[in-house]
């Protein structure tokens, strides 16, 4: 089923994970999927490797949690290191393994580079590959927005006319980068319906898990912390246990205030994980996504 169908009779919550570094990994990511079906996800998104095997790693947990999870998958695909003729492939695999939804990204330059330069006979952007799913497949095609602007992007007004373009090529849904203040995302919202973007536009959320990777990530994508969280982050800076039991309790009143707003879904970074997004949806009950017994 395509996610757009999903989206128009319920409020989703989705997970995403990540494929890991080698074979012997994928065992742990499929196990935390499994620890998080019992909350009825509407579906399940893998992230796309940067290079090298790790991407028939992500071909291998996407078949396995629609296969033997049953689970709705969203699967990711990147312009990054690929010819159009690789990526016509990696479509072709998930056509016919039944996957109905992608998520069109540009994806990061490789480690060590600043800017991003596509391989000879490649796609550039987002919506050029966007623009060639939807015209040689049938999947339903998400894509990405950022509530504080992409990190190469001039400005906000810039940065949003982009998003636009993949929305009017045929962006069915939009999922937003991880922020820590709420506002962020509700200014991003206002401004894009001003704009004209009528999609649903999902809220991204990453729940704390120690300080040092928070820090990491938010530099990486330009995403600010709230000087409360900041607070915190310091204080837990050498215990991990207490900052992810924080994270849990910053997390659940984020997505508490989110959900409360009337927002379309909520699609949890995971990063194979289970514990911390298992005791946020403990902590929230949201319909339909209450721990099955």
């Amino acid at each position: 089923m395509k996610i757009i169908d999903i989206l128009k009779k319920t409020r989703s919550v989705s997970f995403e994970f990540s494929p890991p570094r080698t074979a012997e990994g994928i065992p742990a990511v499929l196990e935390s999927l499994d620890e998080l079906k019992v909350y009825r996800p509407d579906f399940v998104s893998v992230t796309y490797g940067a290079g090298g095997s790790t991407r028939s790693f992500t071909e291998e947990i996407t078949f396995q949690a629609k296969r033997a999870a049953g689970m709705e998958v969203m699967a990711h695909l990147t312009c990054v290191g690929q010819t159009k003729e690789e990526i016509q492939g990696v479509l072709e695999r998930l056509d016919a393994e039944g996957i109905d939804n992608i998520i069109a990204l540009r994806g990061d330059p490789p480690r060590g580079s600043t800017e991003f330069v596509p391989v000879a006979g490649g796609f550039q952007h987002a919506s050029d590959l966007l623009v060639h799913i939807k015209a040689n497949f049938k999947f339903g095609v998400a894509a990405a927005c950022y509530p504080e602007g992409h990190s190469e992007s001039v400005d906000l007004d810039s940065d949003l006319e982009y998003i636009k373009v993949k929305v009017d090529k045929g962006a069915d849904f939009l999922v937003t980068q991880l922020f820590y203040d709420n506002q962020y995302y509700f200014d991003f919202v206002e401004r894009a319906r001003a704009a004209g973007i009528e999609v649903p536009i999902i809220p991204g959320v990453l729940p704390v898990l120690n300080s040092a990777q928070v820090r990491r990530f938010t530099a990486l994508c330009g995403s600010k912390i709230p000087p409360a969280l900041d607070q915190q982050l310091d204080k837990y800076a050498d215990t991990d246990a207490s900052a992810r039991d924080m994270g849990v309790e910053y997390a659940t009143k984020q997505v508490r205030e989110l959900w409360d707003s009337g927002v379309a879904g909520v699609h949890f970074y995971v990063l194979n994980r289970s514990y911390s997004v298992s005791r946020i949806l403990d902590n929230l009950k949201l319909p339909g996504h209450q721990r099955e017994n």
